[in-house]
């Protein structure tokens, strides 16, 4: 079982040490600014790195869930690629977005189309699991003969 799960579950823990480094980076960013919670507006370059932050929590649900979904129904080593290549694209964006908010733009739409991918990818997996479980036919084989 862990050999069908070890890389999803490496990437997992890869996201959540992003996720750590971004906290860290509003707490250094409050105290350079001097702005204590529950304050969240201070000068642009702390709005910023405080909004990067907040919109990766946001998102990071729901790339573990498509991670974890693209990873079991359709291949583990592919959703794994995709899961670095999103956690690239955020850590782009979490920097761009610190730098100015127009170095944002880039890494945010590309992270959004790797997350579009794993939709199709979970999409697909689980398609095939019901078709092959409940109907008896094989996707895959069709789409590979």
């Amino acid at each position: 079982m862990l050999d069908q799960i070890h890389w999803l579950a490496a990437v997992t823990v890869l996201g959540v040490l992003e996720q750590a480094y971004f906290f860290l980076q509003v707490i250094y960013a409050r105290r350079l600014f001097g702005i204590s919670p529950p304050k969240i507006s201070g000068p642009p370059e702390f709005e910023r790195i405080f909004r990067a932050q907040v919109n990766s929590s946001e998102y990071f649900p729901i790339f573990l869930a498509l991670l974890w979904q693209a990873g079991l129904f359709f291949h583990q080593g592919l959703a794994a690629a995709l899961g670095l290549l999103y956690l690239y694209g955020r850590y782009c964006y979490f920097m761009g977005y610190k730098a100015s908010s127009s170095e944002r733009l880039t890494p945010i739409y590309f992270s959004a189309g790797v997350l579009w991918i794993l939709i199709a990818v979970s999409a697909l997996g689980i398609l095939h699991f019901f078709l092959s479980h409940y109907v008896g036919l094989n996707i895959l084989q069709l789409l590979t003969a």
